[in-house]
């Protein structure tokens, strides 16, 4: 049980290191371990408890409009260079506040496929978005050959999850995705003259676009290859993750 008192203090402390915004409601259950039903046992909704806090609640946590979620949507698809699936939008939510969660864009939007049409759609009625609708055209391709294999009775193997590891070596670390990460580590140990240890694991779904999401959030600190000179912060925010 949290005290209200605790609640208060957790909402002043996350919002203080967030620059002074009180979080929005996911990000505070995540980072506090404080669940709706604590906060809802004191205060109608999140917005009542940041207001006794001290804070105005974050705006964006209101309602969105279409066009917005859409704009959105497509800014990331040209950050990726493909359509994210559901566990880069996971990612992308979670590292940041203005990024809406896989739920409001399904919720308002629809299912991955409706979702993506409806990009297109954005994209088509749109001068300069011939990229992004480039990229919408090649999933919904992509996604109407698989139905095709279903439909011919081809069995569908089972996903399989893979992982990302943070892997050091002397002073820089490697960022990679495998199916195995133990035998990776093994593997690496006889290719490095230096002793590799594996820092941490990250399980998912989507191993490729995961890669993709760290690489890209840690590319000003490349040094070679997947290799990077990261630094304790860097560290800890990979090691924050257990699964994506």
């Amino acid at each position: 049980m949290f005290s209200k008192k605790h609640i208060l203090d957790e909402i002043r402390r996350t919002a203080t290191e967030n620059g002074g915004v009180p979080l929005g409601r996911e990000r505070f259950a995540r980072e506090t371990g404080i669940k709706p039903y604590y906060i809802e046992k004191y205060w109608a909704r999140l917005s009542d408890a940041q207001r006794e806090a001290g804070f105005e609640p974050n705006s964006l946590q209101g309602g969105y409009d279409a066009d917005f979620l859409l704009e959105k949507f497509v800014d990331l698809i040209r950050e990726l260079g493909q359509v994210p699936t559901q566990a880069a939008l996971r990612v992308k939510h979670s590292s940041d506040d203005t990024f809406p969660s896989p739920h409001t864009f399904a919720a308002r939007l629809g299912r991955r496929g409706d979702l993506i049409q409806k990009a297109l759609a954005h994209c088509e009625e749109r001068s300069g978005y011939e990229d992004a609708a480039r990229l919408c055209n090649e999933a919904l391709t992509a996604a109407r050959t698989t139905v095709k294999k279903r439909s011919a009775s081809e069995p569908v193997p089972e996903s399989e999850l893979g992982f990302v590891y943070l892997l050091k070596s002397g002073r820089y670390y490697k960022i990679g995705k495998t199916n195995s990460a133990g035998r990776r580590e093994r593997e690496l140990a006889i290719q490095l003259p230096e002793e590799a240890s594996t820092i941490h694991v990250i399980k998912t779904d989507d191993p490729a676009g995961i890669e993709r999401y760290w690489h890209h959030r840690f590319a000003e600190k490349r040094k070679q290859g997947e290799w990077f000179n990261l630094d304790s912060r860097d560290v800890r925010a990979f090691r924050r993750r257990k699964f994506m």
